[in-house]
């Protein structure tokens, strides 16, 4: 086979295939993996899409064809089990997982990320009216910080001289975290009413206060402060792309900050595109924020 054929050619279109996907669901995201080198860019896209496909089960489109928990959780432990094949056997009849699973053997993502995240995938699938402390750091783990960890694989790969350790694992679990927080937020009316779910512990939807509200905003300025250590050590491209994201999420976290906690139960807050674009400008320039 050449490499217009075979094995090759079916990567090529499995990882085009992630691409659409990370176009297709993500603005800030995707806008922030621009920075990257086209090779570092695909492994994240290759993440990002399984990791979506995951989240369409969950809520959305699986939920519009009829399907209930139990059918959800099948789907799940199917996914999880051909993910964990390829990665096994280098090839999926999934397009998706076929993509994340060539990432995954290039870059060391290994079971030890990948089980826990479609462990908080199945708990989305239940009854969750609302998660205790322990519930809540579990459900960040398995859904943001590995993926953070699986991001920052692709990263490394930028430059094979950089070793990965204690600090720049912290710091991608925390920009994992930071980035699932702010979702909490923002998603908090779609999550009470459409969802039926209150990830974030000790609040009350009908009692959500700005006390409440600010609490969490804290936590999500503490967790950029963390992460932005350790984004100034990644490899060029990598670190502008990452500094993009993290100063999106800020912003966005700035907004709910100033947004009374009554009116995050009646719409959903976003970052203007015009300052999208100078968020991004700045990274691209190599302003990390701190």
């Amino acid at each position: 086979m050449t490499a217009s054929t075979g094995l090759a050619l079916y990567t090529r279109t499995a990882r085009a295939s992630s691409a659409r996907v990370i176009g297709a669901y993500s603005t800030s995201f995707g806008l922030a993996s621009r920075l990257l080198p086209r090779t570092v860019r695909g492994r994240v896209a290759d993440v990002y899409a399984l990791v979506r496909v995951a989240d369409e089960i969950v809520d959305g489109p699986a939920t519009e064809a009829g399907m209930g928990g139990a059918d959800k959780r099948a789907v799940l432990d199917a996914l999880e089990a051909e993910t964990l094949s390829a990665i096994a056997h280098g090839f999926s009849a999934n397009l998706v997982v076929h993509a994340f699973a060539v990432t995954a053997r290039e870059t060391g993502i290994g079971a030890e990320l990948i089980r826990p995240f479609f462990e908080s995938m199945r708990m989305d699938t239940r009854e969750m009216p609302a998660l205790d402390e322990e519930a809540y750091r579990r459900y960040i783990h398995g859904s943001a910080e590995v993926v953070g960890s699986m991001c920052l694989r692709a990263f490394a790969t930028e430059d094979p001289r950089l070793r990965l350790d204690d600090e720049l694992e912290e710091g991608a679990r925390r920009l994992g975290a930071a980035f699932q927080k702010v979702n909490f937020l923002r998603d908090l009316a779609d999550d009470v009413e459409r969802l039926g779910r209150v990830y974030l512990p000790g609040v009350d939807p009908a009692r959500f206060a700005d006390v409440d509200k600010d609490r969490f905003v804290d936590e999500i300025a503490e967790d950029l402060t963390v992460a932005s250590r350790a984004i100034v050590r990644l490899p060029p491209a990598s670190r502008r792309a990452t500094a993009a994201a993290a100063g999106l999420f800020d912003r966005l976290n700035e907004r709910l900050r100033a947004t009374p906690a009554a009116e995050l139960l009646r719409r959903r807050v976003s970052v203007p595109r015009a300052e999208k674009l100078r968020v991004v400008a700045r990274a691209a320039l190599g302003r990390v924020p701190a």
